[in-house]
């Protein structure tokens, strides 16, 4: 549970520079095709700054709250374009029920469905999806960054949004800055491409990053009465692939240990998976991990399995 300074210094360094330097990149190439592999790039460095104001908003980075939500809100909303108070309060109640169909937000029937019940009541566009939404989980995933977008704006309406005022400005100032920067340097042709091909590679990654964790796993429901280790073990996924597959996913294919312990530096969770994988053995719980490719496998096919009532009507 010890801090790790130098290791957050380490990577702030990198990832600020990665932002920067696709930034410059972007400046320099100009209007060129070989813009779109910059829209790529840039795409890479806005994940890894928001899997930065994920360990920010768990307390992992630094000591106070205080000094985590003013770090939050220039990494998140400034940098990002991401409301940091909207997302901390949705990700908090994922935490303390992951995979609940009725508390869990990132399991909520928005778009596509994760369960035969919620197939069953599912009326318009999750009805429509729901169908196929194997098939269509990834091509769906290129609209994720606008969803983000568009969802950190909405929640601005909100008054008991914290900092509310502050957000929103920051908010205001990474839009001017963003889409000035790009319609300054491309003409408008190239520079709407540039904005799809950016935010699509942006929701891919994340949405290739967060799906592994829980997608495939059991579902919660009311009538499931469990602690707080099944609670968090049960659901949760780890991925397997050594540094290449932690960098990717910035520490986040530990989720099982990152469940039982949110406010463990990411670089940590690797020394406690041992002893936590040890203690679910001689408990009896299940600790699930797979390779990455697998754990998509396993998402998809829950995700087919779960319209599969959609298909029968």
């Amino acid at each position: 549970m010890d801090r790790r300074p130098w290791y957050y210094a380490a990577r702030i360094s990198l990832v600020a520079g990665l932002f920067a330097g696709s930034w410059a990149a972007f400046v320099l190439t100009g209007d060129s095709g070989w813009q779109f592999l910059v829209a790529a790039l840039l795409a890479v460095a806005f994940a890894q700054v928001t899997l930065l104001a994920h360990d920010l908003a768990h307390g992992q980075v630094l000591r106070t709250r205080r000094a985590s939500r003013i770090a939050g809100l220039f990494v998140g909303n400034l940098a990002v374009g991401l409301s940091y108070g909207w997302w901390q309060d949705k990700h908090t109640r994922h935490h303390a029920n992951p995979n609940h169909e009725d508390h869990d937000p990132d399991v909520a029937p928005d778009v596509l469905i994760w369960s035969a019940k919620q197939a069953e009541a599912s009326r318009g566009l999750p009805r429509f999806v729901g169908r196929w939404q194997a098939f269509l989980f990834f091509p769906l995933l290129t609209l994720e960054g606008w969803n983000l977008h568009v969802s950190s704006l909405r929640a601005m309406r909100r008054r008991t949004l914290k900092n509310r005022g502050t957000e929103a400005l920051l908010l205001l100032a990474h839009f001017a800055a963003y889409f000035g920067a790009i319609f300054a340097v491309l003409p408008p042709g190239r520079a709407v491409l540039f904005l799809l091909v950016h935010q699509a590679c942006f929701g891919v990654y994340l949405g290739c990053t967060f799906a592994p964790n829980h997608k495939g796993m059991p579902m919660l429901t009311a009538e499931d009465e469990l602690d707080f280790l099944r609670r968090q073990v049960l659901t949760s996924r780890n991925v397997r692939g050594g540094r290449v597959v932690n960098t990717v996913l910035g520490g986040l294919n530990y989720q099982i240990e990152h469940h039982l312990f949110p406010s463990m530096p990411s670089c940590n969770l690797r020394r406690a998976q041992p002893i936590v994988r040890e203690y679910c053995q001689a408990l009896g719980v299940d600790y699930a991990e797979s390779g990455l490719l697998e754990s998509w496998g396993q998402a998809l096919r829950h995700l087919h399995a779960a319209g599969a009532p959609l298909r029968q009507n």
